[in-house]
């Protein structure tokens, strides 16, 4: 129980194995101090029993296998005659390999606690920086998900939000160079400028403006973000990107990279944005991902996702979709991935009441495909 102190904590499944073993080897030197009945030659072995216990268990438990050593040894010592010097040393020596093991044991437990500590407030961390998506943001099913390529820690510069602005329903996904807090902390600021913009702006392409501001005046001369802007507005899908791995439409079966018109720069290098226009389907779902999904390989061999991406992605719920990828994702790798994904997946259900808004007339692209 994680909650307790060290001093009060239950037999865990370590401290357990620790004290078998110790007590196994406290049987091995006893059977061999038997068999050599005369003298106690082979006592000072019992000092390896606490050492043993400490690989494993909490101090308490190599308190115990420690005095039950000492003990042992004592009786040992006392089989042999009467008690001679080298009998004392070796008795005082399981004495002092029980002190300095059980305080090795406390130290290590001690890290322990501190690395457990570390691990919940990254884990919080990130959950304040990535808020929960979905079920339903407007006209879209939405489903998010973070796969964390360490199972340490879960945190990590990639970036996910969906909102429901005035402009129609607008989602962001992002990924930060670097990992670790810095790269949160540049993850939040750009979400905090996006939450603002994303309700103030009419377009995306003073959205992207705003938010190359943000990050130009919080990363050095080699730090960005890429990101892919997403908006669906009475049925229609524009898309900017900046230097961000295009989303992938599912539809009716396929699968369709929706590639930028032009590229652009990550946000810190002033990008210069064209947006991609989709008329969407009742039905289409799009899947937003950060680059840690295009670099998963095994063996040189690189996921499959877009072969893949509409048997594992286009049927059931949003989240089953999200939850069935990252199995596949995570077998491929044989759970060795090298980068932290984001994953975001969005079903078009079909306008509320049949109207159609306007495209915006700045934007550019290819509507249908």
């Amino acid at each position: 129980m994680p909650d307790l102190p060290p001093g009060r904590r239950p037999l865990s499944p370590g401290s357990r194995a620790g004290l078998g073993a110790a007590l196994v080897l406290l049987a091995v030197v006893s059977a061999v101090e038997l068999a050599d009945r005369e003298s106690a030659d082979f006592v000072a072995l019992f000092a390896a029993v606490p050492f043993l216990a400490v690989v494993f268990a909490y101090w308490q438990t190599v308190l115990v296998a420690g005095v039950l050593a000492t003990i042992v040894g004592m009786v040992f010592v006392g089989m042999a005659g009467p008690l001679t010097v080298p009998g004392a040393v070796s008795v005082f020596g399981i004495l002092l390999a029980t002190g300095i093991a059980a305080a090795v044991a406390t130290m290590r437990q001690r890290q322990a606690d501190k690395i457990v500590e570390l691990q919940r407030l990254a884990t919080v961390s990130q959950q304040a920086v990535l808020r929960p998506l979905g079920p339903q943001v407007g006209a879209l099913a939405v489903a998010g998900r973070y796969i964390s390529a360490t199972a340490a820690a879960d945190i990590g510069g990639d970036l996910y939000e969906a909102l429901d602005t005035p402009y129609g329903v607008r989602i962001i996904i992002g990924d930060v160079r670097g990992k670790g807090l810095d790269a949160v902390r540049l993850a939040s600021i750009v979400l905090g400028s996006y939450r603002h913009v994303a309700y103030e702006r009419a377009d995306l392409k003073a959205m992207v403006t705003d938010l190359d501001r943000a990050v130009a005046r919080s990363v050095g001369d080699e730090d960005f973000v890429t990101a892919a802007l997403v908006e669906e507005r009475g049925g229609t899908l524009t898309i900017v990107n900046c230097g961000h791995p295009a989303p992938l439409l599912l539809r009716r079966g396929k699968v369709i990279p929706l590639e930028p018109p032009a590229p652009a720069p990550p946000l810190g290098f002033m990008p210069e944005v064209k947006a991609r226009v989709e008329r969407l389907e009742p039905g289409d779902r799009l899947l937003l991902f950060t680059d840690g999904l295009g670099e998963a390989r095994r063996e040189g061999e690189f996921f499959p996702t877009a072969d893949r991406a509409w048997r594992l992605l286009g049927h059931g719920t949003v989240g089953d979709g999200l939850a069935s990828l990252e199995t596949a994702l995570v077998d491929w790798v044989h759970g060795r991935l090298e980068d932290d994904i984001a994953l975001v997946l969005l079903e078009y259900a079909g306008p509320d009441d049949g109207a159609t808004m306007p495209m915006p007339s700045w934007e550019v692209g290819a509507a249908g495909s």
